[in-house]
Formats: structure tokens, sequence, C-alpha cells
């Protein structure tokens, strides 16, 4: 294996991904993969094509060198991801300058991630300190509204993203790859994924 670093930077949605992905990618390093903290949107605006365009210009020309990779991540919110995807493929690859010659990939959470953090039941069991309700836990990405599921077993506390960093810290990535698709894709898309045109 090369002793170079692969520089990934993931475009995602809002400031619970920016939080929680870099634990759920820690891992990586020892492949030699480093993912950057998520770019995400300004304030409340929600991501689109253009949007994630313009967060791939600003890694491009931010620093001495680019990101090796662009990964975007999108909320499926339960809908077909072929079609969440669909308005990014083609559109964005053609709306960036010539000279960015990074990859750009797509991933997807079915829902939210925190499906994500269903899969690793136990270490989340273990955060909440109580059993996690009536969800299939070996099936997280069929888990409808799993964000607000997450927060139904809060009701002592708010669910922040400071909440999502701290579940993403204590949940082991190896089980979550196991049992949800939509994670493995994601880890799929940052270590070696081909591009979706």
């Amino acid at each position: 294996m090369s002793d170079k670093v692969k520089v990934v930077a993931v475009i995602a949605s809002g400031e619970t991904e920016r939080r929680a992905l870099p634990h759920l990618t820690a891992h990586l390093r020892d492949r030699n993969i480093l993912a950057l903290t998520p770019l995400i949107p300004r304030g409340n605006d929600a991501l689109d094509p253009e949007t994630a365009v313009g967060l791939i210009r600003i890694a491009q020309y931010d620093g001495p060198n680019p990101p090796d990779k662009y990964v975007i991540l999108i909320d499926a919110d339960g809908k077909d991801p072929d079609d969440t995807l669909a308005p990014y493929l083609g559109y964005v690859r053609s709306r960036l300058d010539p000279e960015v010659q990074s990859k750009v990939l797509y991933a997807y959470a079915q829902w939210h991630l925190e499906a994500w953090y269903f899969a690793d039941a136990g270490n989340l069991r273990r955060y909440l300190g109580r059993a996690l309700g009536h969800v299939d836990t070996s099936r997280p990405d069929d888990i409808l509204n799993p964000k607000q599921h997450l927060r139904n077993l809060l009701p002592d506390r708010y669910y922040t993203s400071r909440t999502a960093e701290d579940i993403a810290r204590e949940l082991d990535t190896r089980t979550i790859a196991q049992r949800s698709p939509s994670f493995r894709g994601f880890l799929d898309a940052v270590l070696n994924g081909e591009p979706r045109t």
C-alpha cells in the first residue's frame, strides 16, 4: 500500500453530519484515507445540486492541494435513492471548472444518518441507557424516520448535532457497515467507489 494519504471531501446537508461523520470515518485513517470535516451549506440553506457545486469549488481552491475525491452524501428521506440522486448526477460535474479532475461520487442515507446509529444497537443502547423501542436494528435503513425515533428515546434532553456527535463517537463502524447497506455504500464511495454518471 502506498504511504500517500488520499484526501476525501464529503459534502453533506447539515451540522449533524458535519459533527458526526468525522467519527464515523476516523477508522479509515488506518487505510490512508483522510475524510475531511464535511462541508455543509451555510445557515439553514438546503443541500441541492447548485450548493454542492459551490462547496466543491470552495474545497478545490481553498488550500494548496485540492482533495483527491468528493463524496456528496444525500438524505433520501425514505424515497428511492436513485430519484433523490438524479438531479445531482451529471449536473454537478458539468458545472465544475475543467481543471477539477477529482472524482465526484454520491452516497445516501436511506432516511437520515441516524438510521446508521441503530445498526450498532448495543453501543446505542449503552449510550442511551435504555432499550431502543420497537425497531428492527438488523435492518436500520428500513426504520421510518429514525431521527424522530431517536428524539423520542431522549425524553429528558434535546437531540442536537452535539448529541449526534457524542453518539457517533461511541459507535463501532464495522457493525454499522455489516447492517446498513447505505452506510456501507457511503464507506465504499469514500474508500474506492466509482462515480455514478
